[in-house]
């Protein structure tokens, strides 16, 4: 095998080299800088963030209600007697 047929053999490993991983990194950076913006919105303020919090604690006091209700309810239905 010469070295020209070595050469035409590593064109397309140079192409992906220098041509995709850098597309594949720029993408993934994208893609995470779009993911931080939605999950903290520019004018989102102390209040707001407050609020949301205040409905995940309500949110959150439901389920656990919930699931004492269900377990009481099934613990219900599994005792014949």
């Amino acid at each position: 095998m010469s070295q020209r047929d070595s050469l035409f053999r590593m064109i397309p490993w140079l192409i992906f080299a220098l041509v995709l991983v850098p597309l594949l990194v720029v993408a993934f950076v994208v893609a995470r800088r779009r993911t931080v913006a939605a999950e903290h919105p520019a004018g989102q303020t102390a209040e707001d963030r407050a609020e949301m919090e205040r409905e995940f604690a309500e949110s959150e006091a439901y389920q656990a209600k919930w699931r004492d209700e269900d377990r009481a309810r099934h613990d219900e239905q599994d005792d014949p007697f």
